[in-house]
């Protein structure tokens, strides 16, 4: 089922986010840019993020952050520490986290808007934002899931969104569709995504830096 979101201003909004730090966050991203080039690039991509969620309509706002604050505070928005060793572990807790329908989002598409953000829960379940890599940028319930429709799920792979999205349908919930978003994960996605958002912090600081060379291959 697809429907276009609605405005709404009874949702939970959560950011599940690493602090930016160089070797931490955007790991793919190199060697065609510097682990801190690469951190820098998260950083910009986690405040564009949180300038569109502050800008939705919502009931509540989380930061549900993996490491320290580190100037990540901000009006209008909770902080609560990731907990759980695996990525669906940590999706269930912050899940927990939520207070009646729950949307939740990561810091890898900066071109979210707040208009996908606001979402109409009408006939609607659980909502599902699929990325282009094969993964998912956005997962929201109506009411607090149970964890087995997260625990288990491969993460991190070709196959995550559509597993995701085959788990909730199999438990009988009714599913609605955003639009599928690219993540930055690669050099390449540095750039198309800059392009999609040419005034954002994001473009910006991708205009700004300067790939590192990759050696050519011997032969």
């Amino acid at each position: 089922m697809s429907r276009s979101p609605r405005r709404t201003a009874g949702t939970t909004l959560l950011v599940l986010a690493k602090t930016p730090r160089a070797g931490r966050v955007k790991t793919r991203l190199t060697p065609a840019y510097s682990p801190q080039q690469a951190a820098d690039l998260a950083s910009a991509a986690l405040a564009d993020t949180l300038d569109a969620v502050a800008a939705a309509r919502a009931r509540r706002r989380v930061l549900v952050l993996d490491g320290p604050p580190q100037g990540w505070r901000r009006p209008g928005f909770g902080l609560v520490e990731q907990q759980g060793a695996g990525l669906d572990e940590r999706l269930a807790h912050a899940f927990s986290l939520g207070v009646g329908p729950t949307l939740l989002i990561g810091m890898d598409t900066p071109q979210v808007t707040a208009a996908l953000l606001e979402v109409d829960w009408t006939g609607v379940d659980a909502w599902f934002g699929p990325a282009s890599d094969g993964g998912f940028w956005a997962l929201g319930f109506a009411a607090a899931p149970d964890p087995r429709l997260l625990l288990g799920v491969p993460m991190s792979t070709d196959e995550t969104g559509a597993r995701q999205r085959d788990r909730l349908v199999a438990s009988g919930l009714r599913v609605a569709d955003l639009p599928q978003l690219r993540d930055v994960d690669t050099a390449a996605d540095v750039a198309a995504v800059a392009g999609l958002v040419p005034g954002s912090r994001f473009a910006a600081c991708a205009a700004a830096l300067t790939p590192v060379p990759v050696p050519a291959l011997s032969r």
